[in-house]
């Protein structure tokens, strides 16, 4: 049975940075300890990399978890973040209370956004930023009509 999204990875360039970045700006936890390999065939295995090397850490908010990645080798194939439009996982989305104060809190971190300010579309207001790598977050507060809400999940097991 599927119960439902465990975590999401995204690959950076400086671990520390971006889990201070994390931290700061969405609340992120490290949970357990950080982790590193090298020559390790048993890891390349499941991660499907073969002569890999990397550092990373799992971090935890709320009900959702992301694991931070910073591979050593192999070189990366791109050194650009994705786009909107890029296929694959191009992006996750925090749910926020007040999206006008943590658009302005978040650049203040260092978040860019191309957009002068959250766009009401009806249901959510939203608006898409990079964190300091460029990696791709959108910011959503949901409207009263919003047939998705968060608080419309099952509370987090404990």
């Amino acid at each position: 049975m599927i119960r439902g999204i465990h975590h999401v990875a995204v690959h950076v360039h400086d671990l520390d940075a971006m889990i201070a970045f994390y931290r700061d700006a969405f609340g992120f936890e490290v949970v357990g300890e950080p982790f590193a390999w090298e020559n390790d065939a048993f890891i390349d295995t499941i991660v499907d990399v073969p002569n890999s090397a990397a550092r990373g850490a799992m971090l935890r908010a709320g009900t959702c978890y992301l694991e931070m990645f910073q591979y050593s080798a192999p070189k990366p194939e791109s050194e650009g973040p994705l786009n909107a439009y890029d296929k694959g996982y191009t992006h996750f989305c925090v749910d926020a209370t007040d999206i006008a104060a943590e658009y302005e809190r978040l650049k203040g971190l260092g978040m860019t956004f191309n957009q002068p300010a959250p766009v009401d579309v009806g249901h959510v207001i939203t608006i898409y930023g990079r964190d300091p790598e460029g990696n791709l977050i959108e910011i959503q507060q949901t409207q009263d009509n919003c047939d998705f809400p968060l608080d419309a999940l099952p509370p987090a097991a404990s």
